[in-house]
């Protein structure tokens, strides 16, 4: 267990938050779904889970971080966690995705020992056979890709493994899934009660995105105080999105690291294309969005359409400039002038310079992070906004345009997280304006971080009766 060895002694595991006991109940049982790479590990937790959540693709390496599901299997709730393939003797890339399967059986409650039966046992097998007997941990021997009948006896030959009855399963097509899961139930430890009703929510839930290689995963790594997932030079190497609870000022956050959005996406192919899916749909859930930018190169067009992406899912925002550290006095004075012109319309977006390498300015993530969340859950009452609504037309009407100067009459906020506001109005507010009044609630309001719908509805004058 070198890897994992390695891993904690140089994040401690102390800085890691266990789960939040406001969550209505106890830690779930954990089981680790591990083998050597390409066996079918990511096809079989989904097909635990009941959903395609975990990235797959026919070709090795395509997770390489440990990601947890909750599942639930006859009426009994755990956790499963998908982890990379295993090998032995590798170096750079596939030594830290080790790493991260040696620390998913080592937190583990029960594993779940994945093996091609179409293939039989190999070298890698057996040194996995090693690993676990090292562990210690209560084993299920999984045949995978077992389709029929004929295909029993290759599992059969598995039972050279030392590790008792193998299941044959086909984690595509479903059987001998139910077998196995009945194996793995009485492997675990029994799930504590859940309670319901004594805690709303739960904890807030922060997306990290940007373009690839961006510094996401060390972001992570360096909140977390742990090597969480896993960091390489190159880009692209995050695919599934990976939660983690993390306790910053007091507080327990969700942090979710997402795979990097790179442009086109609909010329990806593979596991690309479908970590891309996963990316806008972990923004969809999140509350707040953290757009990690690349401080030392020019902001691109990908980068802003990065952050109209989470604007226009209406999460809170906050934009986090990495590698701040490497940056000398002139690039400082250019990139300046970059945010002046290129990110004009997030203005109201507060904004971090760190750097997840060092750690520089880490301290000031979560108050930029609590800042955001205030303002996209601000509500204005009904008599304040109309009274604001009125000096504003007061002091600066609508422009005179075709012989008519349509005005604003009244006006409510329907909803927050965004805030949304509706005006009635008695003719068509051009968008300059509508601009001039989101500019005028920020100002009157805050709304700092958080974006704001304003729609209108034209209220037309009754004809006389004739």
């Amino acid at each position: 267990m070198f890897w994992a060895r390695a891993a904690r002694a140089a994040f401690p595991p102390a800085a890691r938050a266990p789960p939040p006991p406001e969550a209505g109940h106890g830690p779930l049982p954990v089981l680790a779904v591990v083998g050597r790479p390409n066996v079918g590990k990511s096809t079989l937790v989904n097909r635990i889970i009941g959903r395609r959540e975990a990235v797959v693709q026919d070709k090795p390496g395509v997770t390489r971080d440990r990601v947890s599901y909750e599942a639930e299997w006859a009426g009994r709730r755990f956790k499963v966690v998908d982890t990379g393939g295993w090998e032995q003797d590798v170096l750079g890339l596939d030594a830290s995705v080790a790493a991260q399967a040696e620390y998913a059986i080592e937190t583990a409650d029960a594993v779940v020992f994945v093996v091609d039966s179409t293939v039989g046992a190999t070298d890698t097998d057996e040194a996995v056979v090693k690993l676990l007997r090292r562990a210690g941990k209560p084993v299920v021997l999984c045949a995978n890709k077992v389709d029929g009948q004929s295909g029993e006896a290759d599992a059969t030959a598995l039972w050279s493994l030392g590790l008792g009855e193998p299941y044959p399963v086909s984690s595509l097509h479903g059987r001998g899934t139910g077998d196995m899961l009945d194996a793995v139930l009485e492997a675990l430890p029994d799930a504590p009660a859940q309670k319901f009703g004594t805690a709303l929510g739960g904890p807030r839930r922060i997306a990290l995105i940007g373009r690839p290689n961006v510094g996401k995963s060390s972001l992570l790594n360096k909140v977390a105080g742990e090597d969480r997932v896993v960091v390489n030079e190159q880009a692209g190497t995050t695919r599934d999105p990976v939660d983690e609870l993390i306790k910053l000022g007091g507080i327990t956050w969700k942090f979710i690291d997402t795979a990097g959005i790179r442009r086109r996406v609909h010329l990806q192919e593979g596991a690309d294309y479908y970590a891309s899916l996963r990316t806008a749909a972990a923004v969809e859930k999140a509350e707040v969005a953290v757009v990690l930018i690349d401080s030392s190169e020019s902001i691109s067009v990908q980068d802003q359409r990065i952050i109209t992406m989470a604007v226009e899912a209406g999460r809170a925002l906050v934009v986090a400039f990495n590698k701040w550290d490497t940056l000398d006095e002139e690039r400082r004075y250019y990139l300046e002038r970059e945010i002046e012109t290129e990110l004009a319309q997030i203005a109201w977006a507060p904004r971090v310079n760190v750097s997840a390498l060092t750690g520089r300015h880490m301290e000031k993530l979560v108050p930029a992070i609590e800042t955001a969340i205030e303002g996209w859950e601000t509500r204005v009452p009904t008599g304040r906004l109309n009274a604001f609504l009125g000096e504003i037309v007061a002091s600066h009407p609508h422009p005179i345009r075709g012989g008519k100067q349509p005005r604003i009459l009244f006006g409510t906020q329907a909803g927050t997280k965004p805030p949304r506001f509706v005006l009635f109005a008695s003719g068509f507010l051009e968008h300059g304006y509508r601009r001039f009044v989101e500019r005028r609630l920020r100002e009157e309001f805050g709304f700092e971080g958080t974006p704001i719908h304003i729609s209108v509805r034209v209220r037309e004058k009754r004809g006389r009766n004739k």
